[in-house]
């Protein structure tokens, strides 16, 4: 099968030209790769994917196979991974919301946590999940990330449990920052393994249904800490809060360990064909399944991408809001004039609403074709004004201002779409990782900086942390909207040049560099940039 990479389109992309020997048809790989994969396209020697370890050449990728056996392949997968992914999701939020119900159960008096000290502990929890972020997404690249993540989500339920002993802000400070740690891996694991999964046009919706959970931990935490309210035991509630949902998360750190599969290429749970047709639904992705080895490479040219540094500033405007939320949500409830134990089931409504949102959201940009930056603009708008409203319905509409509390969830389906733009439009597996994580140091950032914004003294309407919220927003929607103009050009660029090759854009052969681990800059066949265009 002849090459692709020509020194016209090495050129106009960027990347170095190779010639000679530097482009060959081979294949040399530490996985028990065959020597010599002939037919394979890879930019460099060695740079191919694991997905060549069960096909010999290019050819066998198109593999017959009828609809209902792709649909009930597809069904299989679904509840391999995303009843897992999804419970895990549920036990993130409500891990991160334990310190906000422990705040209304007293943790704050019994503590004696005076001035900003609650807001570092807010905060101190993203400084561990900032420091381990590299190192996490570099470790996910080289071990079985099934096995990876199970043992991280049990040493983060181990954490929180040990914060029921502590009797310091400072002791309780550091085991935040363990458990931010360990759970640095969740979000850049998860959507790893829904591009080892998913096509393009699959991505957003299973995004979206995992993150649902999100809404889910929201509601569910407010009914664990309703029951947890009302235990009359000899510990305080706010150390049966850390103590039950740590535990939980032990035990569900294991089952995940057992559970979930590693990859397409490795899942027990599929034949060796139905691991073929999984891996061949993904060729027209040309971003891979993964492949173990750190190409410097592959670093350098992430941090050279725009795209990098818009994803980083995404993940920081769009998480502003929530370092304050997940937070302080239940103190501005309590706020409103709601008791202790009713404020914790105001929160279901809300976590109910986001779910919606996000469900609703993935849902029409699965039904209308590349409209990714088109929906996180629609979906942010709700949020804008509720945020206004929140900011300036008077103190004594409880009413008018729980709903306009409840108006700020819908930035949690905004976000899906940003993860899924982050996935759909990255290639090469180094890459990839580099991008997640410096899209989640932005996260981190942004929910460091988020509890800062409330100030006790303006508690609890605190005017300052509901403007940080309007004034992230909107710079959400510039960044969006300069992210869209710079991907619609770049699509036109490449039709151009894809125009320009013999057999026009209809006669581009994807098969050869389906799973050659090569980046979006080196592969120009690397279909087209999801946005809209």
């Amino acid at each position: 099968m002849r090459l692709f990479t020509k020194l016209a389109q090495a050129e106009d992309s960027g990347i170095p030209s190779k010639t000679g020997d530097d482009i060959r048809p081979s294949v040399t790989h530490d996985e028990g790769l065959p020597p010599q994969k002939a037919g394979w396209q890879v930019f460099r020697a060695g740079d191919g994917d694991t997905a060549m370890a069960i096909f010999s050449t290019p050819d066998e990728v198109h593999e017959p196979i009828d609809p209902d056996e792709a649909r009930r392949l597809e069904r299989k997968i679904d509840f391999m991974i995303l009843p897992y992914l999804a419970v895990c999701y549920a036990f993130f939020y409500i891990d991160k919301t334990t310190l906000s119900y422990a705040a209304i159960f007293g943790i704050r008096e019994d503590l004696n946590l005076v001035g900003t000290e609650y807001n570092w502990l807010s905060s101190t929890f993203y400084f561990g999940f900032l420091i381990w972020a590299f190192p996490t997404n570099f470790l996910m690249q080289r071990l079985p990330i099934g096995k990876y993540l199970g043992f991280n989500i049990f040493m983060w339920g181990f954490f929180l449990m040990l914060q029921a002993a502590c009797q310091s802000f400072a002791t309780l400070a550091l085991l935040r920052a363990l458990g931010g740690a360990a759970e640095a891996c969740s979000d850049p694991s998860f959507m790893l393994i829904t591009s080892m999964w998913y096509t393009r046009k699959q991505q957003p919706v299973r995004i979206g249904i995992w993150y649902t959970a999100n809404g889910l931990g929201i509601a569910g935490g407010g009914l664990l800490g309703y029951g947890i309210g009302n235990i009359k035991g000899a510990l305080p509630s706010w150390k049966y809060e850390f103590i039950i949902i740590g535990a939980l998360c032990c035990i569900w750190g294991i089952v995940m360990f057992i559970m979930l599969p590693d990859s397409p290429v490795t899942a027990k749970l599929l034949t060796h064909r139905q691991r073929r047709l999984a891996i061949e639904r993904l060729r027209e992705n040309q971003t891979g399944v993964e492949n173990k080895h750190l190409k410097a490479y592959q670093v350098r040219e992430a941090f050279m991408d725009y795209k990098l540094y818009l994803f980083f500033v995404l993940g920081v405007v769009g998480n502003v809001p929530n370092g304050g939320i997940s937070n302080f949500g239940t103190i501005i409830i309590k706020g409103f004039g709601f008791s202790t134990l009713n404020t914790t089931l105001m929160q279901i409504p809300y976590g109910i609403f986001i779910c919606i949102s996000i469900l609703v959201c993935v849902f029409l940009n699965d039904r209308f074709k590349n409209r990714r930056c088109l929906f996180i603009i629609l979906f942010l708008i709700p949020n804008i004004c509720g945020a206004f409203s929140l900011r300036f319905t008077p103190v004594d509409q409880r009413v008018g201002r729980l709903i306009s509390y409840y108006l700020t969830g819908p930035y949690n389906a905004a976000f899906v779409l940003v993860l899924s733009m982050q996935t759909a439009n990255t290639a090469g597996h180094t890459k990839k990782v580099v991008t997640n994580a410096v899209l989640f140091l932005g996260y981190c950032t942004g929910n460091i900086a988020g509890p800062f914004f409330y100030k006790t003294s303006q508690s609890p309407t605190y005017s300052l942390g509901i403007w940080s919220m309007i004034v992230s927003h909107l710079m959400e929607v510039v960044v969006i909207l300069l992210l869209w103009f710079l991907l619609s050009k770049e699509n036109k660029r490449r039709d151009r040049i894809q125009s320009e090759e013999e057999g026009g854009l209809e006669g581009r052969d994807l098969d050869s560099t389906a799973f050659s681990d090569m980046t979006d800059r080196e592969n120009l066949k690397y279909v087209r940039f999801d946005c809209l265009s």
